[in-house]
This record gives structure tokens, sequence and C-alpha cells, in this order.
């Protein structure tokens, strides 16, 4: 009789489940995907690049895959002049945050050198946690669910700033608005191509730069931005 209770249990569960509708069903899964993440990412990078490649790239293309759906997942002609522009405008960002002292502080995260055979590795592994980033983000709760609108945008980005509350302030206070940006040019782009592009390579550069001298002493800059409610 538990048996035929458990079984009952789960039939019920995946009945509730199966009225739910695609977008319904993104945002349960996205919420269960990010709660599992929170709880057991590993520290180490390695470990880490497997876990979120299970985690957020196998969990939604799973998901889009069992349902017909493509979360982004897709390379088009708008998709890769927009990687471009969209790496363009980000890029300036990088090269400054580089010289910032809370930036040099943090990073790089994994130890790494600029030795080619320990800093090839590494920035593969970094692409690859973009890649998984942008999958959950950018694809499987924006470009996957457009049929809402534009305002599929806005699904995201308190979610992403959580995830990065441990970060340096002033990243934490640009990660909601980076979330719209690069949510906004997915959506238009039908492809979390951009996206993946210009986070996994600021990403590597900016592990790059700041294993290396500033590009330039950002004394006047920190004097310049000293308005700001967090420090840099």
């Amino acid at each position: 009789m538990e048996r035929l209770g458990g079984t009952s249990w789960l039939n019920s569960i995946r009945a509730v489940i199966a009225e739910r509708s695609w977008f319904q069903k993104s945002l349960l899964v996205g919420a269960v995907l990010t709660a599992i993440w929170m709880v057991w990412v590993p520290s180490e990078l390695h470990k880490r690049t497997v876990f979120d490649a299970i985690v957020l790239i196998g969990g939604p293309l799973a998901l889009g895959a069992t349902h017909g759906r493509h979360i982004g997942w897709t390379i088009n002609r708008i998709a890769i002049r927009n990687a471009i522009l969209l790496s363009l405008f980000v890029l300036p960002f990088y090269l400054i945050g580089s010289t910032l002292p809370t930036i040099r502080a943090y990073y790089p995260m994994w130890q790494t050198s600029l030795a080619l055979g320990a800093f090839l590795p590494h920035a593969v592994q970094l692409f690859v946690l973009a890649l998984a980033a942008e999958t959950y983000y950018r694809g499987l709760l924006c470009v996957g669910v457009k049929e809402i609108g534009f305002k599929a945008v806005f699904i995201s980005p308190i979610v992403y700033m959580i995830h990065h509350a441990s970060k340096p302030p002033i990243e934490f206070l640009l990660s909601g608005p980076t979330d719209v940006l690069f949510g906004a040019v997915d959506y238009h782009s039908n492809s979390i191509l951009p996206s993946v592009i210009a986070h996994g390579a600021g990403l590597v550069l900016l592990d790059w730069l700041v294993l290396r001298e500033p590009l330039f002493d950002p004394t006047g800059l920190l004097a310049s931005l000293e308005w700001l409610p967090v420090p840099l």
C-alpha cells in the first residue's frame, strides 16, 4: 500500500507539472536549478566547470529538448553581428575595471598564471562557465520564454544579482543592469551567442589584464568616482 501511495503521489506531481504552461515550467525548473546551484556548487574551478555544465547547461537543454523548444542555442547573422557589437560595448568596462583595486584584489577567482600552459586551460574553463551562465539566465529565462514578450528580459536580474553578492561591490551594483542589457541583446538576436561571447571573452580578458600591471594609473578615475556609494 505504501508503494501504491507513493506511486500515486508521484503521478499527482507529474500531472500537476504536465498541466503547467511552458513559461511556468521554465520558471519552475529555473528555481530548482538555482537552488541546486546555490547549495552544491563546488569551489574548485575544474569541479565547478563540470558542475555548471551539468546543472546550468544540461538542465535547460534537457527541458527544451523534451518540449521541442530552443533556448537560444542557435547561430544566425544577427546574433553574430550583435555578438561583435556587444563585445565592443562592454570592452571598456573590462579594461577600466581591471585597474580598480577591489577588482584586482578579487580576480583571478582561481589561481593561474600568464604561462600559456596554465592560462589556456583556465581560459577554456572560464568560457564554459560563461556558456553555462548564459544558457541558464539568457537562454532558459529569456530567449526560451520570449513568447511572453520583451518583459522576458526582466525575469532574471534579481537572481543574477544575488549570485553576484560575493563579488566586488561595483560588480554587484552593475550586475543587474548587465543582466538586462545582455538579455535585451539576446532577445532581439533570438540567440544567446552575443552574451556568451561578450561574457566569456570578458572573463578571460579580465583575468589576463589583472595578472599584468594596470593599463593606467586609476588614481584620477577613482577620484572622479568618489560619489559612488560603493568602494572601488
